[in-house]
């Protein structure tokens, strides 16, 4: 910690040591480093450089590096953590997606600029661009056949329970109609190759469908993301009256466990593996030719230990099929056995985590009937 008077520096060690500042006040992510001398919240040096593109509202400085002068060190024991969030976080809707660390750019800086500098959650009852119940304008969607990205007119609708998109901005009727309880969103910058890049994937005759939009405008992309979450929340209030608010949040957008490529064979197992890109999404594990396919090429259903699934580390002896990647792993299912490959040790145990996490939770009621409907399973 750089110079300063003994007296300003042990109290500047002391309010950062309090357990309330521990976590960034943004992002969760453990032991923040820096601080705003404007708003008193301890962040990391992630969250430190959004804060630094809106100086007019965040002055930061590094914990470690920068003097800290004693008005601005009491200032900080008068704030800190839990104080500020008691006045820009009061106001939370439920459905709101608050990221952490592990969250792309868009969606945190977006976040800290809900929060401190558009004030969107100061005071109760507030109407916030995604609180409608509807939501019309334009996302820049990319082609299922062609791969180009061109803009569509999206509409969601609380009333009619769907996100629906037209082909022309004055078209009539939609292209697609997609329920809303069928609906999940999460962002993929690096998939999509745009730092605003959201996946919507839905359900459609039981098989998942995916679509990949962008906004120029982070704001406008995220504004999409929490109004299908807001939509969802009220939809679920009417068809789960007797559930609490945080049961029903945990239903809301999910991120996929994992995604990446493994190669696979066919059931056989002597046919040649082949390189796929798979995505685990709680219990349906799908694979795709490409990680933009709009469909994908086949999905099993993964469950609990309980029924009969496993997870093992390797492949079964005498495997014939001819792999590249050397680190396999199996997975067990009552009816078969799904053999895969690595392309490191690394890939092959984030995978075989992925799996047992699964693996190890029980199954519900609806989980049961959606194995039972799930009649797709990986061709060779």
């Amino acid at each position: 910690m750089p110079g300063g008077n003994e007296k300003s520096v042990k109290a500047l060690k002391e309010v950062w040591r309090r357990a309330e500042n521990s976590l960034c006040a943004d992002c969760g992510k453990p032991d923040p480093d820096w601080a705003s001398s404007t708003l008193g919240v301890f962040i990391c040096l992630s969250c430190s450089g959004i804060h630094r593109n809106i100086p007019s509202i965040s002055k930061v400085k590094s914990l470690k590096m920068d003097h800290w002068d004693d008005a601005q060190v009491q200032f900080l024991a008068h704030h800190g953590n839990a104080v500020t969030k008691a006045t820009y976080e009061a106001h939370i809707p439920i459905y709101y997606y608050q990221p952490t660390y592990n969250d792309c750019q868009v969606l945190r800086e977006q976040w800290i600029r809900a929060k401190y500098e558009r004030k969107e959650f100061t005071e109760p009852g507030k109407q916030l661009p995604y609180s409608d119940g509807v939501k019309e304008g334009i996302l820049w969607k990319r082609g299922r056949d062609n791969g180009q990205f061109l803009p569509r007119k999206f509409l969601l609708s609380e009333r009619e329970g769907c996100l629906k998109y037209f082909i022309k901005q004055d078209a009539k009727e939609p292209k697609v109609i997609i329920k809303i309880d069928v609906i999940n969103a999460t962002f993929q910058p690096v998939k999509i190759g745009n730092p605003n890049g959201l996946q919507i994937t839905y359900l459609k005759d039981n098989k998942t469908r995916n679509i990949f939009v962008y906004h120029e405008n982070g704001k406008e992309v995220v504004d999409w993301f929490n109004a299908i979450r807001s939509v969802q929340f009220h939809y679920l209030k009417v068809a789960f009256p007797i559930a609490s608010d945080n049961e029903l949040k945990s239903r809301l957008t999910r991120n996929f466990l994992k995604e990446g490529y493994m190669e696979k064979t066919g059931p056989k197992q002597k046919e040649a593996f082949k390189k796929r890109w798979f995505t685990l999404d709680h219990r349906r594990l799908m694979y795709f030719k490409d990680p933009l396919d709009a469909f994908a090429k086949g999905e099993v259903f993964v469950g609990s230990r309980e029924n009969g699934y496993s997870v093992q580390k390797g492949l079964p002896s005498g495997t014939q099929g001819n792999f590249s990647w050397h680190y396999g792993l199996t997975i067990v299912t009552p009816d078969r056995e799904y053999l895969f490959t690595c392309e490191t040790e690394t890939d092959q145990l984030d995978w075989i985590a992925a799996f047992t996490s699964v693996i190890n939770q029980p199954m519900i009621p609806q989980e049961y009937a959606s194995k039972c409907l799930d009649t797709v399973s990986f061709p060779s």
